[in-house]
């Protein structure tokens, strides 16, 4: 049999299924289940690459939840988390390989989470009792056989203890300590645009969570009872606390400070010219709106930390009736209640006809006005002769104004969560063992979005007429259409009163819930007794076999605000939807040992998996599994595995509505005075004569798709296969190589809009460009007619290739105790994606941007060194790696290759430096500290674009707010 060091449950972190595991581990009789089998064996490991993290080890990372523990992890992508604010869900993701959260299956004690939010399907971390963890195990490959649906990347499995006993208190206050390491160019723009940069920050981002821990055996130890409860709750941050997201930043031949067309105190833009005015002073005077002296900095009001506030409890109890049946069941609970903040709403490009008359107009305006008009001429440069200088003239316009006398839009969400477990187990002789078990789990959802605009009642109270007495009112306060209406006079500084404001600000209000329950019968059985083995094996063959049931459903509830689009600043409708599920799976598992204890054979052993799907949306999916692994010493392992997964639709997916959303790019290569691209590759894409050179740019790089769900879509599939070598060179020490290749065929989601845009430029395929509309202004953004058409399909594929590594070692030192050394890294030779089928794929390892989306570093790696001394003193040293990634643009490869700004070509390369240290001031209390990021760096910088970006750079992949101190104190009794 293949042999390991047993190791200090501390350093519990390995590749390769349990590399390193407890010295509490499984005794040589004792059959246990590990992550991707369900075949019990006395191995600890199998034949996919799993890392696995105990609790020490969970400890020594000095941070208290879920998204941050796995985002440490080089096989694990940035998704959503607490550090997004625009366009968050409130939820935290985890994505392995970077295939997305979507395709990772989250479990608990080995069962499934619910849905994580009906914003976001994908299971939400923040339900996970953090001080409850015992170990989690990742395995990186593809699992449906063995887990059913969604595990295309591979599994997370958090083990939490339910064999406590005693009491347990945890206390853990944690900060950010942050020197303002300005640079040059950020000083520069910053002081360019006349904005006060932030000092040095002492302590903020602060967290507080508390928990408690009760549990202890009964009935001569036949039961055990565990009880967990805990409250966290985390203060905002915003991105005027750093310098470099004080601004939004601009990337030309220098860094510059941006921000949004959508000003203050607004952009008066001339439908008929194109010309840009806004308001000089309290008289109504006017100016020409300035670029970019006028563009709005949306940065400082964001969140670069949302606020939360969290109540987690769980419970779990088992009771061994007699030998062959043990009675379990548990129970999670979590309350998380979280405000997103984001720059404040307004009017964004409404279109209006301003009357001559409107009373609120200044001379100067009605002059500016008269100005423009006259200055509109026919395509051959003849003037029309408008005019704005009587009663009945009109002059046509876009407003983009903030409504900073508001403030900023919250979008206040609250998720709670209900997660419970009954099941029956046991022997039912010395071969075979069973499982019944049934699970519910529910997720209700609550949001209230505030201090948006309604765009119906903008619209109102910005149509003035004089009431005959001399007043300014709403026309529709005359006519009797809306008689609440408040004129909104934006044409003067301080002109808006707070009347104006409680007319115009709506809450929107969004309610749901996601729900799963699974009823799964399975038995297990050991055949060796029965004789079926091989003549060369002392082992025979083992064997699972189960059927599950299993139901999804999700509801989301809209009111008229969200439903009709009428709220001005969410860039489009939020059109509620709900639907469900249910799917039948058969599946087996086999695992038979073929030689053991033989000359270059301690092991020689193959396992096989199957599962049949069938879904009552009329899918049905077949997935299998192969395994190998071969030790022709006992210092010597290799291991091999080939995987066929999939992934069915799920409910958005299949049944969204069509509706307008935003896309981010770097840019609209048909905008500018100077685009880059030509007359006729942009009037392929609706740009006139007149516009081209004309057309004025997204300052915030978002831009308008239609987005929306399809309910003929396919199951995703996927094959993956991994080769690994586990090798013991010397004693206490252990390697692991495991190479890696996934492809995900016929990927579920929609066209990118950048993909659309760039075929229709660069083809004229009618198939790419009549998904495109420009509004009257020539531009993808700026109103609710200009969008490019993005539904779901069946798209074209991802793949990727790499090499994990993985090492750890002991050092023995007598009398001064051991030093532990942890290694892991990951290799990423290839990312390639196909937007869909024909247009020929790329490789985005090593870039990000606005295809590329989030960075995909090629390597990743940390190394943890730490010393256990005799005197009750634990510490700790780790070094994060994060590798240097270009944007896309840079590439030249077709589908990439655009125009960039050298000062983002290169994301550098970051290197992190965590110190750990644990005291045991007694039997029963110890102390612990830890300072991530020590030296306090801050991230690489770009412009806000795709992925998950936020204060100019990406807060899910790199240490943004600086450096991170956390002390905690446990006593156990």
């Amino acid at each position: 049999m293949f042999q390991k060091t047993k190791l200090s449950t501390s350093l519990l972190l390995a590749f390769g299924g349990g590399l390193l595991f407890a010295s509490g581990a499984a005794s040589a009789q004792e059959r246990v289940e590990i992550t991707g089998s369900r075949i019990k064996t006395v191995q600890t490991e199998g034949t996919s690459p799993v890392v696995v993290l105990g609790k020490e080890a969970i400890a020594l990372e000095g941070v208290r939840n879920a998204e941050q523990l796995l985002n440490n992890l080089p096989q694990v992508f940035a998704d959503q988390g607490g550090s997004v604010s625009n366009g968050a869900t409130g939820t935290a993701t985890v994505n392995l390989r970077n295939f997305g959260a979507d395709r990772t299956l989250v479990l608990i004690n080995g069962r499934r989470m619910p849905a994580g939010s009906p914003r976001s399907l994908a299971s939400d971390l923040n339900q996970i009792p953090v001080s409850l963890i015992k170990k989690v195990e990742i395995l990186t490959g593809g699992a449906s056989a063995i887990y059913g649906s969604d595990a295309v990347a591979g599994v997370v499995n958090f083990i939490l203890d339910d064999k406590f006993e005693g009491v347990q208190i945890d206390l853990n206050h944690e900060f950010f300590n942050h020197s303002q390491h300005t640079s040059k160019g950020v000083k520069d723009a910053n002081e360019a645009r006349g904005f006060k940069l932030p000092g040095d920050k002492a302590a903020d981002g602060k967290v507080t969570d508390f928990s408690l821990t009760l549990g202890g055996n009964f009935a001569d130890g036949k039961g055990n009872a565990t009880f967990f409860v805990s409250h966290k709750l985390e203060d905002a941050l915003l991105q005027s606390e750093r310098d470099f997201s004080n601004c939004a930043l601009n990337a030309g031949d220098t860094w510059s400070c941006g921000g949004s067309g959508t000003s203050y105190p607004g952009r008066f833009l001339h439908a008929g010219t194109g010309a840009s005015y806004t308001v000089a002073d309290a008289n109504g005077g006017v100016r020409e709106w300035g670029i970019p002296s006028d563009f709005f900095n949306f940065a400082p009001i964001n969140y670069f930390q949302r606020p939360s506030d969290r109540y987690s409890a769980y419970a779990t109890a088992h009771y061994d009736l007699d030998d062959t049946a043990r009675v379990y069941g548990e129970f999670g609970f979590h309350d998380d209640h979280t405000v997103a903040q984001i720059a404040p709403s307004g009017a964004f490009g409404v279109p209006l006809s301003i009357k001559y008359e409107n009373p609120l107009l200044s001379d100067a305006w009605r002059a500016q006005l008269n100005d423009a008009n006259a200055a509109i001429t026919d395509e051959n440069g003849v003037p029309l002769g408008l005019t704005f200088n009587k009663a009945g003239d009109t002059a046509d316009i876009y407003l983009f104004r903030r409504n900073i006398e508001g403030g900023g839009r919250q979008d206040d969400i609250r998720h709670t969560s209900y997660r419970g477990v009954i099941g029956v187990k046991g022997d039912i002789n010395e071969t075979w063992s069973y499982d019944l078990s049934a699970l519910v789990g529910k997720v209700v959802y609550q949001e209230t979005y505030k201090n948006d605009f309604s765009n119906a009642r903008l619209a109102r109270s910005l149509d003035v007429v004089d009431d005959g007495n001399g007043n300014a009112v709403c026309r529709s306060v005359v006519d009797g259409t809306d008689p609440n209406c408040v004129p909104y006079n934006v044409w003067t500084l301080g002109g808006v009163t707070p009347g104006a404001l409680a007319y115009l600000q709506t809450p929107g209000f969004q309610k749901g819930f996601t729900s799963t329950e699974v009823i799964s019968a399975s038995v297990n059985g050991d055949l060796t007794g029965y004789g079926v083995k091989t003549p060369w094996a002392k082992s025979g063959l083992g064997v699972a076999v189960g059927v599950e049931h299993r139901t999804e459903e999700m509801d989301l509830s809209t009111d008229s605000a969200f439903t009709t689009g009428d709220l001005a600043g969410q860039g489009g409708p939020t059109i509620g939807v709900g639907g469900g599920y249910k799917v039948w799976d058969v599946f087996t598992e086999l695992r038979m040992p073929l030689v053991e204890k033989a000359p270059f054979a301690e092991l020689l052993a193959v396992n096989a998996s199957y599962r049949y799907s069938d879904y009552s949306t009329d899918k049905t999916t077949s997935t299998w599994g192969l395994g190998l692994e071969w030790a022709p010493i006992s210092a010597m392992k290799v291991r091999a595995s080939a995987q066929r997964a999939s992934r069915a639709a799920n409910i958005v997916e299949l049944f969204s509505t069509a509706a307008i959303g935003l896309y981010d790019n770097d840019g609209d290569p048909c905008a500018g005075a100077t685009p880059s691209a030509s007359a006729a590759e942009c009037a392929r894409t609706g740009v006139t004569a007149a516009q081209y050179g004309h057309i004025l740019d997204s300052p915030a790089g978002q831009y308008n798709a239609i987005f929306g769900g399809n309910t003929q879509l396919k199951p995703e599939t996927s094959n993956s296969w991994t080769l690994g070598v586990v090798i013991n060179p010397i004693k206490d020490m252990n390697l692991t190589f495991d190479y890696f290749h996934m492809k995900v065929k016929d990927v579920i989601g929609n066209l990118p809009a950048t993909t659309t845009l760039t075929q229709c430029l660069n083809t004229g395929d009618a198939a790419f460009c009549d998904l495109i509309h420009r509004d009257s202004l020539g531009t993808l953004w700026a109103t609710n007619d200009a969008y490019i058409k993005a539904n779901n399909l069946n798209l074209g594929m991802r793949a990727t290739e790499g090499l994990d590594i993985g090492a750890d070692y002991q050092l023995k030192l007598d009398a001064m105790g051991r030093v532990d050394f942890t290694f892991k890294g990951t290799w990423l030779n290839s990312f390639e994606q196909e937007d869909a089928p024909g247009l020929g794929s790329y490789d985005c390892a090593g870039y990000y941007g606005a295809t590329c989306g989030t960075p995909l570093p090629q390597w990743r790696h940390s190394l943890r060194t730490t010393w256990r001394s005799p005197w009750n003193v634990d510490l700790s040293l780790n070094w994060r790696h994060i590798d240097s990634v270009d944007i896309d643009a840079s590439s030249s490869d077709e589908h990439l290759a655009g125009a960039y700004s050298d000062v983002v070509k290169t994301l550098k390369a970051v290197n992190y430096f965590d110190l750990g240290a644990s005291y045991k001031v007694t039997k029963n209390v110890t102390l612990s500290a830890a300072i991530n990021n020590v030296l306090d760096t801050d991230p690489p910088l770009r412009t806000q674009g795709s992925g998950f970006t936020n204060g100019n750079t990406y807060p899910q992949v790199y240490d943004a707010l600086g450096r991170r101190v956390s002390l905690t104190v446990n006593a156990k009794f």
